[in-house]
């Protein structure tokens, strides 16, 4: 069992908040407010979580600039009230970020009994192998 401290815990829910609104923002046709609150609790919450120091270490490493200058475009564009290109922007940056990651990912979905069966079928394995490879480390 993995503990958490106090902040810990509260970054957990402020991240599920977080992430709550975003979907259900865009659910709602791009709504402009939903989608605010959503870029504003998740990147709170990803604070909490993980600490202040270690949030702008990895947001403003020099080869990670530009996918932390698209994410963070993409929330202001959002705020500002362009929902749609805000939010394609951010999904771009989230890509960049977190790529490295994917690897990560891709092995524990397939670990799961009904999605790693999917996911290794003939037509879908080639394009999340393509997408589990990563050349760019973390």
């Amino acid at each position: 069992m993995i503990s958490l401290t106090d902040s810990q815990k509260i970054g957990m829910g402020l991240t599920g908040f977080g992430v709550f609104f975003l979907f259900f923002g865009m659910i709602l046709f791009f709504d402009k407010a939903l989608l605010a609150i959503g870029n504003i609790l998740f990147v709170a919450g990803l604070s909490f979580v993980i600490g202040l120091e270690r949030t702008f270490r990895f947001f403003f490493q020099k080869h990670k600039m530009k996918a932390t200058s698209f994410f963070l475009g993409g929330v202001l564009v959002v705020l500002i009230g362009w929902p749609i290109v805000g939010v394609v922007l951010e999904f771009y940056g989230f890509f960049l970020l977190f790529r490295g990651f994917f690897p990560v990912v891709v092995g524990f979905i397939r670990r799961i009994p009904v999605l790693g069966s999917i996911l290794n079928l003939p037509f879908i394995s080639a394009y999340v192998d393509k997408a589990g490879e990563s050349n760019t480390m973390v």
